[in-house]
């Protein structure tokens, strides 16, 4: 998530993996959960274990703060940890979950909760509304130093108190229809006020929820294990408490090869998203887990909140003065092969497109149609003044190691209409300040939604987002643009008027071309066909709470 950024959405973060092992070991009589660090008593015994999930974290888990939930490794670790007022279901619509239900005012500034009354936290006292205060405005304290107090950019100062026990109200400044939205990312969970203020306390490695799990043994740079949380509030639909599961083990084990042979194994109960390094050898052409792997595992996927574009610093001193031309823009986006890559360098796990808001958030189960078209392409650079390319300078374009083979294909695509393009390949940290300080003509970028409302990608081109102090790194700037945007926020109880403003805005955004839309991504996990009733999220979040296994061989016997 970008640090600089408002109450928008995040560069990309990769989707991550995750790895649980339980080891039964019995010493004094007891039976410990203990991390597998190396070889263990009775690992093999461990890895099929159906009482506990396992996956593998790629990156290092640095903080078990809600407030530092800046990352997908740690919001999934949140997310078993604590509860907020409200969370995404299934098709990202907001549902309750610490609070029963909610109301706002006539004029859409003022939302007043009704809280649970039957959840307790790890401590065992009651959730009460000074909790959710003090939990929300603490990632407005400076002393806190968190990421996430951009949620509340859209609520007065002092503006949430408690009207009694079971009762939050939130003043907002006005009218803003993604609030709900934003309650429900992992900055919206609610802590244990009691506890948290305690003299040396420190919500890092001491967390204080409500959720499925409890803390059980962390250790930053090894991996965690969680246990079951035996006053959960939720039950299940035969009045079932969950979760199912009795622990949860997540590894760290930052190389990718390890963690793809540790499913190969059976350690790993799934892994999320597909590295390059082991794609071709999961998926066939098509984009389907290949024959020899359907025995044992599941492959499941559903269309992300997250785009891949190019985008253009349209006042940039690196920008060829050709760029600023809309039609030198679209003249390289109708040339691409978006469909050809997607299927050969992707596997297909990628949607093809030119829209840059994802079609989910404007009402539509699919993108539109996106094909190669090199004749209009020629038409548009006639049309600009630059026939066959001629009087366009060298295009320079930035981007990492990551997408050098899509960047590579686009350079050949933009060569048969005339264009040269020279690839500046750096570490990530370069592009990333280079990109914000608008030091390159074009960059590989992506956008991922950290809330279910269309706002999250169209408010990356408001001039008050303009880079280096927000995410607009191309500078768009367009007076009907800001209009329509205001009129959509004024539009907080009118769903379907405010969602006909975002799709204007999107085709704006589609015809001026300040970007250049390519893929949607998906988000794609590799299950154990050991795992049932499992939940994948658009917006990639980790619901574990009605995931059980069967033990080995159960789902063999299934097959037979």
């Amino acid at each position: 998530m970008d640090a600089q950024r408002r109450f928008l959405g995040r560069d990309k973060s990769t989707p991550r993996t995750f790895v649980y092992v339980w080891n039964k070991c019995k010493i004094l009589g007891f039976v410990h959960l203990v991390f597998l660090l190396g070889t263990g008593c009775g690992s093999e015994e461990v890895a099929q274990d159906p009482r506990v999930f396992r996956y593998n974290e790629s990156a290092a888990i640095t903080s078990l703060d809600p407030a530092a939930a800046r990352s997908l490794e740690h919001m999934w670790v949140v997310d078993q940890l604590y509860d907020g007022l409200v969370e995404l279901g299934p098709d990202l619509g907001i549902v309750p979950a610490l609070a029963t239900d909610w109301a706002f005012s006539e004029d859409g500034t003022e939302c007043t909760f009704q809280l649970r009354q039957d959840v307790v936290f790890a401590s065992g006292r009651r959730v009460t509304a000074d909790d959710v205060v003090f939990s929300l405005e603490r990632l407005r304290d400076p002393s806190v130093v968190s990421s996430g107090g951009w949620i509340l950019d859209a609520v007065l100062p002092q503006g949430i108190r408690s009207l009694n026990d079971s009762t939050v109200q939130v003043k907002l400044a006005q009218a803003y229809p993604p609030f709900l939205g934003l309650l429900t990312t992992a900055y919206g969970s609610v802590i244990d006020a009691e506890r948290a203020k305690a003299p040396g306390h420190d919500l890092r490695d001491r967390p204080l929820g409500t959720g499925p799990f409890r803390l059980a043994w962390w250790l930053s740079d090894a991996g965690l294990v969680l246990h079951r949380n035996p006053s959960f509030w939720e039950k299940d639909s035969l009045g079932q408490q969950l979760p199912y599961l009795e622990a949860v083990h997540i590894d760290v084990v930052q190389d990718m090869g390890a963690e793809f042979l540790g499913l190969t194994q059976g350690k790993y109960d799934f892994i999320s998203g597909l590295h390059p390094a082991y794609m071709e050898t999961l998926l066939d052409e098509e984009g389907r887990l290949r024959a020899s792997f359907q025995e044992e595992w599941t492959l499941a996927h559903v269309p992300f909140l997250k785009t891949d574009y190019l985008g253009v610093v349209l006042d940039g001193e690196a920008t060829p003065e050709a760029l600023l031309e809309r039609r030198v823009r679209q003249a390289m986006s109708c040339a691409l092969d978006r469909k050809g890559l997607a299927r050969h360098l992707r596997r297909n796990a990628v949607s093809p497109t030119d829209h840059f808001v994802p079609p989910s958030m404007l009402g539509k189960s699919e993108p539109m149609e996106v094909d190669q078209d090199l004749a209009l392409a020629r038409q548009l650079l006639d049309k600009a003044g630059y026939p066959g390319g001629q009087g366009v300078e060298e295009i320079v374009l930035s981007t990492t190691s990551d997408y050098v083979d899509l960047c590579a294909a686009f350079q050949h695509d933009w060569a048969q209409i005339g264009l040269k393009v020279r690839i500046d390949v750096v570490p990530a940290s370069v592009h990333r300040e280079r990109v914000a300080q608008g030091e390159t003509a074009m960059f590989y970028k992506s956008w991922l939604a950290d809330h279910p409302d269309a706002e999250n990608f169209l408010g990356l081109f408001l001039r008050s987002n303009f880079a280096p102090g927000g995410p607009n790194y191309s500078h768009y700037n367009h007076d009907a643009y800001e209009r329509l945007f205001g009129e959509a926020m004024a539009l907080a109880e009118d769903p379907a008027r405010r969602r006909g403003k975002y799709a204007s805005m999107d085709s704006m955004v589609h015809a001026d071309m300040p970007v250049i839309p390519l893929f949607h991504d998906r988000v794609t996990h590799i299950l154990s066909d050991r795992v049932l009733d499992w939940r994948i999220s658009p917006v990639n979040r980790l619901d574990l709470r009605r995931v059980q296994k069967h033990s080995e061989g159960w789902a063999q016997g299934q097959k037979q």
